[in-house]
């Protein structure tokens, strides 16, 4: 049986074969392609098909693994996304019959997760994230992506709306925070993360906002450390490509309250979601 694994975001979609010999994760046939998620539900599907069946090829016995954002019913494969934009146009269409009837098999050969889930069941599986037995994992982008993993079950954390200071955690964890930061105390407007690296960038404040950073960081997972009794964190996410910058001082802020906690980076990156899509068919057969 191959297994397919497929990561869709709002206007991104990548696909890959998986297979899980039960010590190492192999991606081939990897293919991504760029979908305009704001036209019909039969335009998107076609389109999502198309890269899926490039990762398929020539296989029959196939089963396909999907990583998708919330809100979605993921045991039915239902849409209940309707307030982003993106996507309308397929709330509350089972999105599973569809790509099913598109791709000629049988629905139950399609399983949807939480593509943060997804991205810490890939990393546990076959990433950063071997040798947690509790382990919190967090992507960290345009938003905030979050799960929780009790020694074998994994789920979504939802942490983005948790409050935090004076707002919710997305407002001091994704690259709206660095905007702001930026603006309001240097008078700078950036357009994200990676503006703080250009040469004519003043690199002391870059390094200041980094510093805030990774204590904000600190505090928000303190508290989930402790009372989750978490071995490990598991970082992911474009704002992730600067973690020399802002981990030693998430690091100094647990020495600081005395967290024994390791956090890692991705290992896996953008294949870590693929694996982990894969894991309903992995655990339910021989290594593929």
């Amino acid at each position: 049986m191959t297994l397919i694994g497929v990561d869709i975001g709002g206007s991104h979609i990548s696909a890959a074969r998986v297979k899980w010999d039960g010590k190492e994760a192999e991606i081939t046939e990897f293919h991504e392609a760029e979908v305009n998620t704001f036209r019909s539900a039969e335009e998107i599907i076609s389109d999502w098909a198309r890269v899926i069946r490039k990762s398929i090829g020539e296989h029959k016995d196939f089963r396909i693994g999907i990583a998708m954002p919330g809100p979605y019913d993921y045991p039915n494969g239902i849409s209940l996304i309707k307030d982003q934009g993106k996507m309308k146009s397929l709330y509350g269409l089972s999105v599973k019959n569809l790509l099913a009837e598109n791709l000629m098999i049988n629905p139950e050969s399609i399983s949807f997760t939480n593509d943060a889930e997804a991205f810490l069941s890939g990393e546990s599986l076959a990433g950063a994230g071997r040798g947690f037995e509790n382990s919190i994992g967090l992507t960290l982008g345009t938003g905030l992506g979050s799960a929780i993993k009790i020694q074998e079950v994994v789920k979504d954390a939802k942490l983005w709306t948790a409050p935090f200071r004076e707002g919710i955690a997305e407002d001091y964890l994704g690259t709206s925070w660095f905007k702001k930061y930026a603006f309001e105390n240097f008078g700078i407007t950036i357009s994200g993360v990676k503006d703080l690296y250009f040469e004519d960038f003043d690199q002391q404040k870059a390094n200041l906002i980094f510093e805030e950073f990774g204590r904000t960081l600190g505090e928000f997972l303190s508290f989930y450390v402790i009372r989750l009794q978490c071995q490990g964190v598991v970082l992911g996410g474009k704002i992730v490509r600067a973690a020399d910058r802002f981990l030693p001082h998430t690091y100094a802020f647990f020495e600081k309250f005395d967290f024994p906690v390791e956090i890692r980076v991705s290992e896996l990156e953008e294949k870590a979601a693929l694996i982990g899509a894969c894991l309903p068919f992995i655990s339910k057969s021989d290594p593929s």
